[in-house]
């Protein structure tokens, strides 16, 4: 389509002129901090949803420091609010964007009913998510809006709650998972391209993708070998290839996984066992989210990244025996640890 040539684009256009694009990130993690400073450095409006009060007054009051990975820090203003504060629908706007950047785990009725809230009658939601199941159950509680799913390899790390370390530049491969009706595509087409200039502008390298159930595949077969493995042993993702054993479990949980998604689609990947060494070397100091959770008797994301795959697996026909374990194993170190599993980073990824 000639964006130029189509009057009723040039109508949006003109509507939209001196309009501010306004992002609503939903998460107050080191993922959620980062696209929101950027973003706000970069000229958008931008507010932070936390869950809770003394965050958001933190981030009203600091905005958030961001360091780069040459120490260099900038401050980003933000408005924040937690998001239980909402009481009513928001009235939706063309150009409102919402950033999910919390952990599966979070993504429950209350989380579910803040983000219907925000979104008002429609918006759109950019998932950032590790593992499975997450976009089915958000598009069945939010029928209005339209889903978005986004994988992405930058690094952050949360100091506390007004700063992070930008740990390393990555990419993001975002794309649309809900039918967009045929009414509706020169707008979504329109606020698709006001997004990636504001991702542009904030500095984050970004690909807008028709083929996102790929990428979210390609991410969960580095994720369901690197993650519950670092967490069991607990090792960096760097130490994890270094011992010959760790290395051949690795092998072949990278094969059951691999085969398993393939069955559901996912094309071969001639050079994934490489990209998982590769990832491995590339965050040789990093603590894996999973080893984290476990160390701090958080929830762990197992069941959307191994236990996702081993649903995939059933409903291909398949037998998942490695993920089954490493599941169990996971859920054993739950039940080792003193009292119940508290989340403490609710709305933090």
């Amino acid at each position: 389509m000639s964006y130029a040539s189509n009057r009723k684009f040039i109508t949006f256009a003109s509507l939209w002129e001196d309009t501010q694009l306004k992002i609503d990130v939903i998460g107050g993690g080191a993922i959620g901090l980062l696209h929101a400073a950027k973003l706000a450095m970069a000229g958008s409006e931008v507010t932070v949803w936390t869950r809770t009060e003394s965050q958001a007054k933190a981030l009203n009051k600091c905005g958030i420091a961001i360091r780069d990975e040459h120490h260099a820090a900038n401050v980003a203003k933000v408005q924040s609010a937690p998001l239980h504060s909402l009481r009513e629908p928001q009235s939706g706007k063309g150009t409102q964007w919402m950033l999910l950047t919390v952990k599966q785990s979070d993504i429950d009725d209350r989380l579910l009913q803040g983000i219907s809230l925000l979104a008002g009658d429609g918006g759109r939601l950019l998932c950032m998510q590790n593992g499975v199941g997450h976009l089915d159950k958000l598009a069945q509680a939010l029928p209005r809006s339209v889903i978005y799913a986004g994988v992405t390899t930058e690094g952050a790390k949360r100091i506390d709650a007004a700063s992070i370390d930008h740990t390393g530049q990555g990419q993001l491969f975002w794309g649309p998972m809900t039918a967009i009706d045929d009414s509706n595509n020169e707008i979504e087409l329109f606020s698709q391209k006001l997004l990636s200039e504001a991702l542009e502008a904030a500095g984050f390298h970004s690909l807008l993708s028709k083929d996102m159930k790929n990428r979210i595949y390609q991410k969960l077969l580095v994720n369901a070998v690197i993650n519950p493995l670092t967490a069991l042993f607990g090792v960096t993702n760097g130490q994890l290839p270094h011992d010959l054993t760790r290395k051949q479990l690795m092998a072949a949980l990278y094969k059951e996984t691999a085969a398993i998604l393939q069955a559901d689609g996912m094309p071969p990947v001639t050079d994934g066992w490489q990209r998982v060494l590769d990832v491995c070397s590339a965050t040789e100091g990093n603590v894996s989210s999973m080893l984290a959770d476990v160390r701090a008797g958080r929830v762990t994301e197992i069941e959307w990244i191994n236990g996702g795959v081993c649903a995939i697996a059933r409903s291909v026909g398949l037998a998942s025996p490695l993920n089954d374990a490493v599941c169990a194993m996971i859920g054993g170190l739950k039940r080792q640890s003193d009292g119940d599993y508290h989340n403490d980073d609710y709305y933090n990824s």
